[in-house]
């Protein structure tokens, strides 16, 4: 290709990634074309509405309903997806390859679903499929998992991953709010949505957690494969228990390499405050991989937000457009360890259980005795109050989930407890 050819890209959806993508690719285009080594034109945005009030103004001429079109227009070259969501992004997708352009996208939901048939795709048309902004914003962990440590054994990845679960947790930790009164603040600062539902139940946790496990461990896992908890059932009791533990609580994304199987989870857990996801403050991300020879790599930035996310994409974008002009490509899918994914069930982990119980002797004896008899022993107990107000408080140590989810059954059948008030995994503690 000829050095001071344009290239021409096209933008799906005017959100408010979408819109800093245009900002961007304006501001920066000297910087850009520099970088690219060619000129970087904007060759229209796809939108659904052409009246929708816009965070940046798009040039005239530029906008259009019909993004088969202008994903299939001759002269485009590149095409950025940031309308997010299954359909139409897939069909859009899918057409764009097809038609010989190379793809930037930020859709998580999609990638953890059906990313096999992404990839499929840009192998068969010999193109690029570049995603470092499905996964926390402009943190750079993909290129990291899918090139820089390619040639290591990535072993576990534990991350935050979701700003608004995590502005949720701190708040309750830091003023002692509960669930519902750290949701509304974070509404009405904008980080989280009149409908919370992905964040709050984990959804988007888990299809960021899929898409980790498949570049860390080189075999496809979706997110039906990850195990997920929210933390909408997360108390202020739970969080001050973890205060008195020397822990804080955080929504994380676990992936861990288990002989050659795989196990990924999302859900709250405890973590000690002295581990370094637990300085993780406000609506902030950071993931967390271990790997054989690298050791501990800890990444940590802004998760989401149109400009953090936008930084992204146009970070693959200089990527995908260099690739383009020399006529190569990138790194494709890695899927050649095809390992399985483990149920929950089997997973090891470690429970804290808060159980209100009778006062009186024997207690203790039968409490422990219910742990044992599901082959789990007891790291820490202690008792907290008396008479009708008695309350223990186990941590465990490690055991397969299904163990420990058994004793808890078996707990909420015995005469001397009243109540299992409270069951939270813990992570990152020393055996």
């Amino acid at each position: 290709m000829e050095s001071d050819k344009p290239l021409k890209v096209a933008v799906l959806g005017c959100g408010s990634v979408g819109s800093q993508v245009v900002r961007l690719l304006d501001e920066q285009a000297g910087d850009l074309a520099a970088r690219v080594g060619a000129p970087v034109e904007l060759a229209g945005v796809a939108v659904r509405r052409l009246d929708a009030p816009r965070e940046v103004e798009v040039p005239e001429g530029l906008l259009t309903t019909d993004a088969t079109g202008l994903v299939t227009r001759d002269d485009v070259d590149l095409v950025i997806e940031v309308i997010g969501g299954i359909e139409p992004a897939r069909s859009l997708i899918l057409a764009a390859l097809e038609a010989g352009k190379s793809v930037v996208t930020a859709n998580k939901a999609l990638l953890a679903e059906d990313g096999a048939t992404l990839f499929e795709a840009a192998e068969k048309h010999g193109r690029d499929l570049y995603f470092e902004a499905a996964v926390a914003g402009a943190i750079p962990i993909v290129r990291p998992l899918r090139e820089s440590l390619a040639g290591d054994r990535v072993t576990r990845v534990l991350g935050i991953v979701n700003g608004t679960t995590n502005f949720i947790l701190d708040k309750m930790d830091t003023s002692g709010a509960g669930f519902a009164e750290a949701l509304e603040e974070a509404q009405e600062l904008g980080y989280a949505e009149a409908d919370p539902t992905a964040d709050v139940e984990g959804f988007d946790a888990a299809a960021k957690a899929a898409i980790l496990a498949s570049l860390a461990f080189h075999s496809r896992v979706t997110a039906a494969d990850v195990h997920r908890e929210g933390i909408s059932e997360v108390t202020a009791a739970d969080v001050a228990s973890a205060r008195e533990m020397g822990s804080v609580v955080k929504l994380l994304a676990i992936c861990e390499l288990k002989d050659d199987a795989v196990a990924v989870r999302v859900h709250p857990a405890m973590i000690p405050a002295t581990h370094p996801l637990a300085s993780v403050r406000e609506a902030y991300n950071a993931v967390f991989v271990e790997s054989e020879a690298a050791g501990q790599l800890m990444f940590y930035g802004p998760g989401a937000g149109g400009a953090p996310t936008a930084s992204a994409v146009l970070g693959d974008l200089v990527t995908v457009a260099r690739n383009h002009r020399v006529g190569t490509r990138g790194a494709g899918e890695s899927a050649y360890a095809d390992r399985t994914v483990l149920p929950m069930g089997e997973t090891v982990t470690r429970y804290h259980v808060a159980i209100d119980v009778d006062d009186r002797a024997g207690v203790l004896a039968a409490v422990a005795m219910a742990f044992a008899e599901h082959g789990v022993s007891i790291q820490t107990v202690r008792q907290e109050g008396r008479d009708a107000d008695a309350q223990l408080v186990v941590v465990s140590h490690e055991a397969t989930d299904a163990q420990l989810a058994a004793t808890v059954e078996m707990l909420r059948g015995m005469e001397i407890v009243r109540e299992v008030t409270s069951v939270m995994r813990v992570e990152g503690m020393a055996e």
